[in-house]
């Protein structure tokens, strides 16, 4: 992985019809179904259209900013260009070697030398506004509406984990979907992105931000009629430590505006993505394309993996001759085990140090010690850290822990996507790069393209994973597993942490922190390692669990984390989801399901022509009464095959597909 290849084919005619006897401007996308409209006078709206269809009805969009001006109001176009962009980019740690991006884009200057541009593709479009001012300013507040023609379905996350009772902005960003009407929606209820909107017949659209470098978030209110409106989190005045055991540093005071800037800047895109099957939102590349390019010139030291970890099980390990827990040498333990199992990495959670003071160490650990026994069986090691105890002292942590030879940090709890977060989350890449260190972004906001700009930032939560198991009961965890790939996962890798070897169905779960459990199947579990992407995957069981289902075990082992090909097999929101992805010449398949068992079909077309080889881990014959029962075969399939399958009530079904040679 020296670099990025990048092809780009610009055609500088225009493409579809421009107008302006109206003040109206139009693009069309290359394919033609997809028509944005907009309207520039006294406000400036965009519309969307698919096959006719009205996706978005006329929208306002502007920035207010602290000079009085307002971008978008009152303004008159001086140029408009549109250009087709023909161009792709290889995506070393992504579900695809490489993303092809084709669009119209509407080029817009307005007569105060600022402007807009807005990208039409096949599946979606956006807009982002530019600031040619080169004196600093600050935004004081930003309009996005989206009106909608009918009350349509929404899946939607709302706030729900407030880590500050007084600040509604500093959330863990966690929340299962509420499936309302537009017009049901709480009001004065904050929900973050990404969120979906049904339009029934299979069309759907989801909502999203991108390139959220030194700018806020966007979350969403329930509008008049059937709209929403967008807010933001105002600017940190002052910070004092918060949240959770005062890991983080929460705002204090939050000035009147939502954004401090100097030109030119390019704002965030506000993105649609359209759908009109299911399965197109298992497969989407918007967030990639949207994505700033690559700013690591040197990629060969950005080794993706499998991580032995040791939280979720409470460093819960038996049959060993010393005390388990945070100690050097349950922590030889876990190296053991990944090494004898060919994990990538280790990870010390919480508790090797001091959480808000990296430099006092727990004196039952030595970090240098396990470095170079790891390193001594080709294990590396991952620490964990508050975002608090990091950024107090970036550079030098940086340089410290990389001299000693960690190989990357888990950044926690960092609760905010305010603009001073978002902020520090690029430079904290940014910086970690230079120093060759990895990093998974934990207790965060769901990705904004930081991953396609710094692909050392392997993984990123914003995504009630398996830790949630830990703690809440009544979850409909199964309807979640099968609703967050159509919809979180439009954003990127999600750190969900998947692997729990006790399994319970849905009458026998209860909740445990030292032998904690999953709801649903064992091949659940199993298929999570196929169909969620995360470049930096978690076992979050125990070793000594893994020692004893070494058959399961096994058998995750051989399932990559980043890939060559990904085809959306079949699905639907919130019932099923069957994936296909390709590393190499070895094809693998993940499914899974809600608590309703169903008889679903893999097409198996995306093969090439031969014979092939197929290891299947699916659910037991009595996996609906003992939710641990699997079933592994090996079957023969071809490219012409369509294989029925089996799925339990939350259960699951992986297949690893190998040609015969």
């Amino acid at each position: 992985m020296k670099g990025f290849f990048i092809a780009v084919s610009l055609l500088l005619t225009s493409v579809g019809p421009i107008f302006s006897k109206t003040n109206g401007y139009l693009v069309k996308s290359p394919d033609q179904r997809i028509v944005v409209s907009l309207k520039v006078g006294h406000e400036l709206t965009w519309s969307i259209k698919s096959d006719r269809k009205i996706i978005l009805l006329p929208s306002v969009i502007a920035l207010h900013l602290s000079s009085g001006k307002i971008m978008g109001r009152e303004v008159r176009v001086v140029k408009s260009t549109v250009k087709k962009v023909v161009s792709s980019f290889a995506t070393p740690v992504y579900k695809k070697s490489s993303v092809d991006d084709v669009y119209n884009i509407l080029s817009l200057n307005f007569n105060d030398g600022d402007g807009l541009q807005v990208r039409v593709y096949n599946d979606g479009a956006a807009y982002r506004f530019i600031s040619k001012d080169q004196r600093e300013f600050e935004v004081v507040s930003e309009r996005a509406d989206f009106n909608f023609e009918s009350n349509y379905k929404v899946f939607i996350p709302y706030v729900h984990d407030l880590r500050e009772k007084n600040d509604r902005y500093v959330n863990s960003f966690e929340s299962l979907y509420d499936e309302q009407k537009l017009s049901e929606l709480y009001p004065d209820s904050l929900a973050f992105l990404p969120l979906l909107i049904d339009y029934g017949n299979e069309l759907k659209a989801a909502i999203i931000d991108v390139n959220l470098e030194n700018y806020p978030g966007l979350f969403v209110l329930k509008g008049t009629g059937n709209s929403l409106n967008a807010r933001f989190a105002g600017y940190p005045v002052t910070e004092e430590p918060g949240g959770h055991k005062l890991f983080n540093s929460v705002p204090s005071k939050r000035a009147a505006y939502i954004a401090k800037a100097k030109g030119p800047v390019n704002f965030p895109w506000r993105a649609i993505i359209i759908s009109r099957d299911d399965r197109e939102l298992l497969n989407s590349d918007m967030v990639q394309k949207l994505a700033e390019p690559c700013r690591v010139k040197d990629l060969s030291w950005i080794k993706p993996g499998k991580v032995a970890w040791d939280w979720w099980n409470d460093w819960n390990i038996t049959g060993v001759d010393f005390t388990a827990g945070i100690n050097n040498a349950t922590y030889r333990y876990y190296i053991d085990f990944a090494a004898a199992n060919k994990l990538e990495y280790i990870l010390l959670d919480e508790g090797w140090s001091d959480p808000i003071d990296l430099g006092k160490l727990n004196s039952d650990i030595s970090v240098p010690e396990l470095i170079d026994y790891a390193k001594g069986k080709n294990v590396g090691v991952f620490l964990w850290a508050s975002w608090r105890a990091i950024w107090k002292d970036l550079d030098n942590v940086l340089e410290k822990y990389s001299n000693l030879g960690v190989k990357g940090f888990k950044l926690d709890f960092l609760d905010r996507d305010d603009q001073l977060m978002t902020g520090s989350t690029y430079t904290i890449a940014r910086k970690a790069a230079e120093h060759k260190l990895l990093i998974d972004l934990h207790g965060i906001y769901k990705p904004d393209g930081l991953q396609r700009t710094f692909p050392n930032v392997l993984n990123f939560e914003g995504v009630k994973g398996l830790e949630n198991s830990k703690w809440t009961p009544n979850d409909d965890v199964p309807l979640y597993d099968v609703t967050i790939p159509f919809i979180r996962m439009l954003a990127g890798p999600m750190d969900y942490t998947p692997g729990a070897m006790t399994n319970a169905t849905k009458g026998n779960f209860f909740p445990s922190n030292s032998m904690p459990m999953s709801h649903g199947t064992r091949a659940h579990q199993v298929a999570m390692y196929v169909v969620y992407e995360a470049p930096l995957q978690m076992l979050a069981d125990s070793p000594s669990a893994y020692a004893k289902e070494q058959e399961t075990c096994s058998y995750i082992t051989q399932i990559p984390t980043v890939y060559d090909e990904t085809v959306a097999v079949g699905g639907k929101v919130g019932e099923f989801v069957a994936i296909a992805r390709r590393k190499g010449n070895v094809w693998y398949v993940g499914a899974l399901t809600n608590w309703t068992a169903r008889e679903i079909e893999i097409d198996c077309s995306f093969l090439e022509d031969g014979v092939f080889k197929a290891e299947i881990f699916a659910d037991g014959v009595n996996a609906d009464r003992n939710a641990e029962d699997y079933k592994l075969e090996v079957v023969d399939v071809s490219k012409n095959d369509k294989l029925k399958i089996h799925l339990s009530s939350g259960g699951g079904w992986t297949a690893i597909i190998k040609k015969r040679l």
